[in-house]
């Protein structure tokens, strides 16, 4: 700490250059924390996806519907431990330009839902409220959230897709419980009983979406899925069987390989970055030749001479990096900056370990080769140039 002040001094010679390489260290870092959450947003269901659940769809496209017979041979079918299903509803509410954007809404069966997605928490009271009501709906927390909802409210939801027999596209229903789970889970799903949705659409009774089974062992996964597909095989509705997982690889790749795509401007931005702060911390050096030749004079080391260069490039991306970190952090848990397309979005722990890494190493690489020139600088040299 005794060479504070000369740090310091070091920093501040050239204020206006030193606050906007900070400020250019620090927007890289708000970046590099946004990117993160896009990245988990848009890989969270792969990445949540459970092992031992298996999804069933029409083999044509899953928006083509399965008939709703299928589910007692589905639940036949050795290996299988339990069965239930899940179909597109569609809806929006209140202003149909934005709608329910991000928000996933099911007609489902609740009892078996709930046991297949054991990660949605819900008091056990809300549970049985909306099991017990037919027009009852579970929100999950981010939805009840953003639209100010609280249990035994009664919502109205236009439909886009199913209309009702007496003609009406606006179904209402109770919220009866609100859900909850850890931050990985989508909290954002608004769903309602299968029951009462099939028995009030105009058209379209005894199909469902798709299907979703748990098996009793993961590592036969396979087998079971081929054993499902021969069952329906030169059916009207043929099947493709997949893993939870493979199905949200697969809704992710139309998209595009976001991990690489973001690794590239990552790799771009950074790189421009190391340039600048390593420009910034060499002519600070070249502008301190006759200093660091006093220095060395009344006996600096080369190694401590080395360390004083890197120290002072090290505290200058610490700074700005530890600033965009906080200020990246800070602003992604405010949530979704796009009103619900993103309803998986923060900035994971684990990318804020090697933010802080990067930071630092962005010091050592950028600091390293005026460092070394500082510390080979040999003060006859140095007085003459000066």
């Amino acid at each position: 700490m005794k060479f504070w002040p000369l740090l310091w001094s070091n920093l501040t010679r050239r204020k206006a250059r030193t606050i906007f390489t900070l400020l250019s260290i620090a927007v890289a870092f708000i970046l590099f924390a946004y990117l993160a959450a896009v990245r988990v947003a848009f890989s969270a269901g792969v990445d949540v996806a459970n092992a031992s659940r298996l999804l069933t769809v029409n083999k044509v496209s899953i928006i083509q519907p399965l008939p709703y017979s299928y589910q007692e041979e589905i639940a036949r079918t050795p290996g299988v431990a339990a069965v239930t299903h899940a179909s597109w509803f569609g809806g929006v509410y209140q202003n149909p330009n934005t709608g329910f954007q991000g928000v996933f809404q099911a007609p489902v069966e609740p009892e078996p839902f709930l046991a297949m997605y054991p990660e949605f928490k819900v008091p056990e009271d809300q549970k049985r409220a909306w099991i017990e009501d037919r027009e009852g709906v579970l929100v999950g927390e981010t939805t009840a959230q953003r639209y100010g909802w609280k249990v035994g409210d009664r919502v109205p939801i236009q439909a886009t897709i199913w209309r009702k027999k007496d003609g009406s596209r606006v179904w209402e229903f109770n919220v009866r419980g609100i859900y909850t789970g850890d931050r990985s889970v989508d909290r954002s799903q608004f769903l309602f009983h299968y029951a009462y949705f099939d028995e009030a659409r105009e058209a379209g009774q005894g199909i469902v979406g798709w299907y979703i089974l748990r098996i009793a062992d993961p590592s036969q996964s396979a087998e079971v899925a081929k054993s499902i597909d021969r069952l329906f095989a030169n059916s009207p509705a043929e099947t493709s069987t997949m893993t939870e997982k493979a199905l949200a690889q697969a809704f992710a790749n139309q998209i595009g390989n976001i991990g690489a795509i973001i690794q590239w401007i990552l790799t771009a931005v950074f790189f421009t970055l190391l340039l600048v702060t390593g420009n910034t911390i060499a002519q600070s050096v070249r502008e301190r030749t006759a200093e660091l030749a006093v220095l060395k004079t009344v006996g600096f080391t080369n190694g401590r001479t080395l360390a004083l260069v890197l120290i002072e490039a090290c505290l200058l991306t610490v700074a700005g990096g530890g600033l965009g970190l906080a200020v990246g952090a800070a602003a992604i848990s405010g949530g979704d900056p796009t009103g619900g397309f993103l309803p998986i979005f923060y900035f994971p722990s684990r990318d804020a370990v090697v933010g802080v890494l990067l930071v630092v190493s962005l010091g050592l690489v950028a600091g390293i080769l005026p460092a070394v020139q500082a510390m080979r600088l040999r003060i006859v040299d140095a007085l003459r140039r000066a």
